[in-house]
């Protein structure tokens, strides 16, 4: 099975005032991406507040990115929900118009506690789009799911087909190279924390991964690979560290999710507000983060249009 390279986006999902999606930034986003060089997209996830979007327009997103990327340009869809047969249904739709991948992350509730609940809750989602690959997304901190992904590989090894690897977002890089390692590299480790593509480099893993500052900052997080590929590590140091430095001004603004959606305004594409229960952030609060992305030379090394 094919072996992602490169970085993949976890894009924010567009909203009109009223709350409605809203597909009209989509070509345009879909663009920038590809222009700042990233690879593809992991759509309707965390970032794209995924599980706050109904089934009907997780699906009419879906075919949106689809109709808009570039060829080439991977689309992947997280098809996770609370509800094993919605995951199903949404898996099939994403191979019935031509997604190159699924993916999901553990349901919040009811929490999964075991291995085998979560081998059963991925064999259910891969079956129903068996042609393309799956990938289980890791993110314990938003569903409690704090099981051995090494266990996990071992239980799938030879239970799912098409289970392709794990987008790994924890803090464990010992864990992720011990995944990375399993058979030889059997499996594709997608490295899901912008803020440590460096060391997982060092360790000899994160030849792809799924970012979601990349929506910004994909210039600087393409970079710290292309440096390191060179043999540049000082270049590759300094723009990790950049990266964090992105990462420590939108800590202060409720995150990813709520101030990284916000930049996106600020760079040139408004993608409205987030959806409730998220707190959107005040004007003054806006102006607050556009100061302190100034005040790190954010502007002049953002994604551009």
């Amino acid at each position: 099975m094919e072996k992602i390279k490169g970085l993949i986006d976890a894009p924010f999902t567009p909203f009109k005032a009223n709350g409605d999606i809203n597909l009209e930034p989509i070509p345009a986003y879909a663009a920038m991406l590809a222009k700042n060089g990233l690879k593809g997209v992991f759509i309707n996830g965390s970032s794209g507040e995924g599980y706050m979007l109904t089934t009907e327009e997780r699906m009419t997103l879906a075919e949106k990115w689809i109709e808009s990327v570039p060829e080439g340009f991977k689309v992947i869809v997280h098809v996770g929900s609370c509800c094993l047969r919605e995951s199903a249904k949404l898996a099939s739709h994403a191979q019935s118009i031509g997604a190159y991948g699924t993916g999901a992350m553990a349901p919040p509730f009811p929490k999964i506690g075991r291995i085998e609940e979560l081998v059963k809750y991925c064999e259910a989602i891969a079956s129903a789009a068996p042609l393309l690959p799956f990938y289980y997304y890791h993110i314990p901190a938003f569903n409690g799911a704090f099981l051995p992904m090494t266990e996990l590989l071992k239980a799938v090894d030879g239970r799912i087909d098409n289970f392709a690897g794990i987008k790994y977002t924890y803090e464990s890089l010992y864990e992720y190279n011990q995944c990375r390692l399993y058979k030889g590299g059997k499996y594709d480790m997608l490295h899901g924390q912008d803020e440590t593509i460096l060391p997982s480099l060092a360790q000899g893993g994160a030849q792809g991964g799924i970012g979601g500052t990349t929506n910004y900052n994909g210039r600087e997080l393409v970079g710290i690979i292309d440096a390191w590929k060179r043999g540049d590590l000082e270049a590759a140091r300094e723009k990790q560290n950049f990266s964090q430095d992105v990462i420590n001004v939108i800590c202060n603004y409720r995150g990813n999710i709520v101030g990284g959606k916000r930049i996106m305004k600020l760079i040139g594409l408004d993608l409205g507000p987030n959806r409730v229960p998220f707190r959107n952030l005040t004007d003054e609060e806006e102006l607050s983060m556009k100061k302190e992305l100034e005040e790190i030379n954010f502007f002049e090394r953002c994604n551009k249009f």
